[in-house]
């Protein structure tokens, strides 16, 4: 049966999501706590939504795993509760750093990774010694100077779309770098920060760290907001933009469409992915 997991972790201490051997990895801790929740023989092997950077937190990560049936302890699929306290039990295991919020069946056609319409992340950043809070700098980005979020909109207005984003990817041998993003904006939250709140269907590696680098540069009065539309047109990237620091990162939420509307959107993922990287 496949089941949804619904996930939540501090980055911190983590060598980012994917499983890596000698490294510890939120993927890991997972598939093997799931290996001795359900006394496999094995890692449990699962699939996210999005794979996190190492040091990049999430509160909305989606995963899905494949359980054999006749594993000891799997749950029961006709018994709701009996997945739902799966979550309970995987929660006894892990560490304190990763916690799974729910545990669900998955309906037919589900694919955590491909069957996504979006992500949403947002970024923290304290630029007024006001806001500094030594209890929130594992998730806050300490920023020296003020910035101006009007000139940083302006800016991000300009990345909206469906665009080809070399200029903010670390590349990756034959992965496109096509992506489109539905929203970015900059806003305070109750406690003062400038919080980046960008949506995508996708991101490539470093994307969000590196457009917020270059809106930086620009809320603090280094360069004008057109200059991230000349970044992007260029397709490759450009020392001038910095990579930000991962622990300002959050994965917020992931949505999926309609029950009925997963597989196909499922296959159709798969089919322009495919065609992006030809």
């Amino acid at each position: 049966m496949r089941l949804r997991l619904d996930l939540a972790y501090d980055g911190t201490d983590f060598h980012g999501w994917a499983a890596q051997p000698a490294l510890r990895t939120v993927q890991g801790e997972l598939q093997a706590a799931l290996a001795t929740v359900l006394r496999a023989p094995a890692p449990v092997p699962v699939v996210c939504a999005g794979r996190t950077d190492a040091g990049v937190h999430a509160r909305g990560q989606v995963v899905h795993t494949d359980v054999p049936a006749d594993l000891p302890r799997a749950p029961d699929p006709d018994n709701p509760d009996d997945v739902a306290r799966l979550a309970r039990r995987l929660n006894g295991v892990l560490p304190a750093d990763v916690r799974v919020r729910g545990v669900r069946v998955a309906p037919p056609g589900f694919d955590a990774r491909f069957g996504a319409l979006w992500r949403r992340y947002a970024y923290r950043v304290a630029d007024d010694p006001a806001t500094l809070d030594p209890l929130a700098r594992r998730h806050v980005l300490a920023w020296g100077r003020p910035l101006d979020l009007a000139a940083m909109n302006a800016a991000a207005a300009l990345l909206v779309g469906r665009h080809d984003f070399a200029s903010f990817c670390k590349q990756r041998e034959g992965a496109t770098t096509i992506r489109t993003l539905l929203t970015f904006g900059w806003e305070r939250d109750a406690a003062g920060h400038a919080v980046g709140t960008v949506v995508a269907d996708a991101f490539c590696h470093s994307m969000v760290r590196a457009l917020v680098g270059c809106l930086l540069a620009v809320g603090e009065g280094r360069r004008d907001p057109d200059w991230a539309a000349q970044i992007l047109a260029g397709r490759r990237r450009d020392a001038a933009v910095a990579v930000v620091h991962a622990h300002g990162l959050t994965l917020e939420e992931v949505a999926y469409p309609p029950d009925d509307e997963l597989a196909a959107r499922a296959d159709q993922t798969r089919a322009k992915r495919r065609e992006e990287e030809l």
